[in-house]
């Protein structure tokens, strides 16, 4: 099979031929349709969380395809169903990590991975879905999706009427703004440094947009907030200083969800007096996700038409231009971009 792989960190990817490894206890063999690409791959392949003990190895954590065959013990899917691969842990086996191989060399891979052809992935990190379900749109349903609106549905509980600010409108950012308008809050204000992707939260509900890098953002967003904070505000950049804005602009009551990883040994400093009397501060987790509850739900919502999914989707690339790709991706251009494996 042909696959991307993570050679040495600062570096492109690799595309080459591996051999696929037998499938051992809980290991589900699935045929890669599409991938999409997160920070967190472009987090791995720059080394913002330090140096990569693991190379090479392959990368992606949300994609969707059609499994191939399964391992002993599988019994949450079967040969022909169609699968949301995703990073988050759902119900079925947690199986070893598989090995593959790149002619005399060993090449690491995790529970999931998705820059190849076909992949190994534990029985826990599969979801299947109906057989009508674009699988392009589906993949988005592997990590972008879910913990964006798992933020507002879980981490938030974000109720109908309460203020929102979204810092930062990547892919998880855009699916906060969209899950935010799903239950009617208000205002919905996105907050970025491109004048594009606050036109594209505009589309998916945000009520507002302040571009950071014009003026000062915090007199800006403390005006929209009619001078008491918002009820939730959503970092999802990592950068200390925005967390730390995101933070003094959460009102008396209300919270601050970091959803952003930070770069390593990156502090954040706040005044924390506040959480003493009713504000509170926390990490999300992929938005709080259940795959098995969660994934099958937002289907349903996007064949209502109440979930936007393809329109998500700016840039398409092959698997053999994946540093094209990733290049897209760190200079902001995309809303999602999505590799396309099969022919």
């Amino acid at each position: 099979m042909k696959a991307a792989i993570l050679v040495q960190q600062h570096a492109p990817l690799v595309v080459a031929e591996l051999d696929l490894p037998p499938l051992g206890v809980g290991q589900v063999l699935v045929r890669v349709m599409y991938s999409g690409i997160c920070g967190k791959q472009l987090d791995e392949i720059s080394g913002r969380r330090g140096d990569d003990p693991y190379l090479p190895h392959l990368l992606g954590h949300e994609g969707a395809g059609v499994v191939a065959a399964v391992g002993p013990g599988v019994r949450k899917v079967k040969p022909g169903d169609h699968v949301v691969l995703h990073w988050m842990k759902g119900t079925g086996i947690e199986a070893l990590p598989p090995q593959f191989r790149w002619q005399d060399t060993v090449v690491n891979a995790g529970p999931v991975t998705t820059f190849s052809e076909y992949t190994v992935v534990a029985e826990n990190r599969v979801t299947p879905i109906a057989a009508d379900v674009p699988l392009d749109v589906a993949c988005l349903l592997g990590c972008a999706v879910p913990t964006g609106l798992g933020i507002v549905f879980h981490d938030a509980a974000l109720q109908p009427g309460q203020s929102i600010a979204v810092f930062g409108v990547g892919g998880v950012g855009l699916n906060v703004i969209q899950g935010a308008a799903l239950v009617n809050a208000y205002p919905i204000v996105a907050v970025d440094l491109y004048e594009h992707k606050l036109a594209w939260a505009q589309h998916f509900g945000a009520t507002h947009g302040v571009n950071a890098g014009s003026g000062d953002p915090y007199v800006q967003l403390r005006r929209l907030s009619c001078g008491q904070g918002f009820d939730v505000t959503v970092d999802t950049t990592g950068h200390a200083a925005v967390r730390a804005l995101a933070y003094r602009l959460t009102s008396t009551a209300g919270k601050t969800i970091l959803a952003g990883v930070p770069a390593l040994g990156e502090p954040l400093c706040i005044d924390s007096f506040p959480l003493h009397f009713g504000r509170q501060l926390r990490g999300s987790h992929g938005g709080g996700t259940q795959p098995d509850r969660d994934i099958p739900r937002y289907v349903q919502l996007y064949q209502r038409g109440k979930l936007k999914l393809a329109e998500q989707i700016t840039h398409r690339y092959r698997l053999e231009e994946i540093n094209a790709a990733i290049a897209t991706v760190q200079r902001g251009e995309a809303s999602r971009c999505v590799l396309v494996m099969a022919p």
